[in-house]
């Protein structure tokens, strides 16, 4: 069936969408504010988001948005597992269904929801002109749609076009007993470090971090709280815990759910191009970032930041950036792209942000 024959069966705003968004994080996280603004514009439509079960915190608190967990290794897994998530959905009677991924799984999952003759969108995502700001030769240097828009237009496509201009950050969440007891209760203002990134080429030093957190750490204003996970991120982390004054790690301290109460009281997130800054764009929280070998012309910008809370990596020195759009390929020569930002300037962007808040 044809594209626009999919969508020419829509003949009004649909009442029960399923959004289609397996992974990763920050991709996930990207959905949120999206989501968020659709429930606020259009508040008689319900949204199912197919999703990892690990993700449905991020949903909690938009109204009508409610989680079915898809277990793609397990009982989804395969060709037959997509069958039986596929009737698992049925009884949902979901009107149109909002492709946010794009991928074979989502594409399998089309072939099967066209057979009930569902409208069925799927986002653009720019593949064509991502391949020219990644070029290394002939490269076309340029801002390209935000994810966010992308996102947004798959839903104007089922007729229900949203005003992201409009939307507005998730409220923060009343901290916990248990989220308490692990920040503690002095009146410090709390800054959040994500040090990680999946790829060496978006991920800051890890010495020039340990300087920026020694700059924080001596002016013994501010507490910190580490992000990641892993057990050598743990490591690394649980190092820095006990050299740093007033810093904390989180790896393994609570759930997923308590870590975002703890993210939506922070003052500021400094982050790597990575899944943490959006989890604390999410809820509006002042948001700093460091880029290597991405840059946020891809579309990967966490959501309504000031453009200039943006650190990157020098380009005049480094003329490839962005060498990908997830930072998988780092060429010859650029392994130190991210020494470009100094300590001191990340320091000082912290301050700046902090003061200006």
């Amino acid at each position: 069936m044809a594209k626009n024959s999919q969508l020419s069966t829509i003949k009004k705003p649909p009442k029960h969408l399923l959004v289609i968004r397996f992974s990763a994080m920050g991709d996930v996280a990207m959905t949120v504010p999206v989501l968020a603004a659709l429930t606020e514009q259009y508040p008689e439509v319900r949204v199912t988001v197919l999703t990892r079960a690990f993700f449905a915190p991020m949903f909690a608190q938009i109204p009508n948005v409610s989680v079915f967990a898809a277990d793609l290794k397990g009982r989804h897994k395969g060709v037959v597992g997509l069958w039986k998530l596929y009737q698992g959905l049925k009884p949902l009677s979901v009107d149109a269904v909002a492709d946010l991924h794009n991928v074979l799984r989502s594409n399998i999952l089309k072939r099967y929801f066209l057979l009930g003759k569902l409208p069925f969108a799927q986002i653009d995502k720019g593949r064509p002109e991502k391949r020219h700001l990644t070029a290394a030769k002939n490269k076309v240097f340029g801002p390209l749609i935000s994810t966010h828009q992308r996102y947004a237009n798959v839903f104007g496509k089922l007729g229900v076009p949203i005003q992201l201009d409009k939307a507005s950050p998730l409220a923060r969440q009343p901290l916990s007993t248990r989220v308490l007891e692990i920040a503690g209760k002095d009146a410090k203002k709390w800054i959040g470090i994500a040090p990680f990134a999946a790829f060496q080429g978006k991920e800051y030093p890890l010495d020039l971090m340990a300087d920026v957190i020694q700059r924080i750490a001596d002016t013994k204003a501010y507490k910190m709280f580490f992000f990641g996970g892993g057990t050598k991120e743990k490591d690394i982390l649980d190092q820095w815990v006990t050299r740093f004054e007033d810093a904390v790690s989180m790896v393994g301290q609570c759930t997923f759910e308590e870590e975002l109460v703890l993210i939506s009281n922070l003052d500021l997130m400094l982050s790597m191009d990575s899944g943490n800054g959006h989890l604390a764009a999410i809820y509006g929280i002042p948001t700093i970032t460091l880029w290597g070998v991405t840059h946020p012309y891809a579309g990967f910008y966490p959501f309504k930041q000031d453009s200039g809370y943006a650190l990157l990596a020098d380009r005049g020195k480094y003329p490839r950036i962005p060498t990908s759009v997830y930072g998988k390929k780092l060429p010859k020569g650029y392994e130190k792209a991210m020494y470009t930002i100094s300590p001191e300037a990340v320091f000082h962007k912290i301050l700046e942000v902090l003061d200006s808040a």
